[in-house]
């Protein structure tokens, strides 16, 4: 049996990276996907191969930080698929990396907006459209930066992973009892397109950090988060799952 059979999901930051394969497997898995990102034209791509793989899915781009967006996404899974029973809230960005001193305002804002209000504004939604269905499984994505390893520049996107972390264990305590589960997912250095822009040598160190001494490829990510979705983590809430490589152990 399909581990997602006649459930319906929201994905967002869906156009690239780990949100893609992810959405490509939610809907392998049974799945119906409302698939959320900025940009249109790469949502609608991935939409034909889910089609063409005989899943089902729609998209919807905007902005995570709209809070209109994110209301959005949860009509259009109750008006296409007629509820909501997983969300995983994957979209984020580093941002600027500078010194403290160095940064400004309007650039912290802007990194905290994108990897942690967005969750609130998205989870805002969502949560009631779950409860409707007795429950459900949300997800965020957050990072080991800012949980177990700090890293110089990166004050505001290891402050905005970390929040990720306290929501995460509230909701789980808050809603539990009515049949919701909530976690974050860690994921540790992964090969997305972001990824392919840096120097050999910058790749090269963030794959030694590594105990695996490699990164992840999105689908090995993916595969952890249909874990948190499905209900072979039925007894698994307010976690912090990691599926890092062991970055968070290395020392070598």
């Amino acid at each position: 049996m399909l581990a997602l059979a006649n459930k319906i999901a929201i994905v967002t930051g869906a156009s690239s990276g780990i949100g893609r394969a992810t959405a490509k497997l939610f809907a392998e898995e049974g799945a119906r996907i409302v698939i959320a990102a900025r940009r249109q034209a790469e949502l609608d791509t991935l939409v034909a191969e889910i089609s063409d793989a005989e899943g089902t899915a729609v998209a919807l781009a905007g902005d995570v930080r709209d809070e209109a967006y994110a209301k959005a996404l949860v009509d259009l899974a109750l008006e296409k698929f007629d509820g909501l029973d997983i969300a995983f809230n994957n979209a984020g960005a580093v941002g600027l990396m500078v010194p403290l001193p160095e940064m400004m305002p309007a650039a912290w804002h802007d990194t905290m907006d994108t990897n942690l209000t967005s969750a609130f504004l998205c989870a805002k939604y969502q949560i009631p459209a779950m409860l409707e269905r007795g429950g459900g499984s949300l997800i965020f994505t957050s990072s080991f930066v800012g949980y177990t390893a700090g890293m110089p520049g990166m004050a505001a996107y290891a402050a905005a992973k970390a929040g990720l972390i306290g929501l995460t264990q509230v909701l789980a305590a808050e809603y539990g009892p009515r049949g919701l589960r909530v976690n974050a997912l860690l994921p540790g250095g992964t090969d997305t397109p972001g990824a392919t822009t840096t120097t050999p040598e910058a790749r090269a160190f963030v794959e030694g950090i590594h105990a695996l001494k490699r990164m992840a490829q999105p689908q090995e990510i993916a595969r952890s988060a249909l874990y948190l979705a499905s209900d072979a983590s039925s007894f698994t809430t307010g976690t912090a799952l990691f599926a890092d490589g062991g970055v968070s152990i290395n020392r070598t």
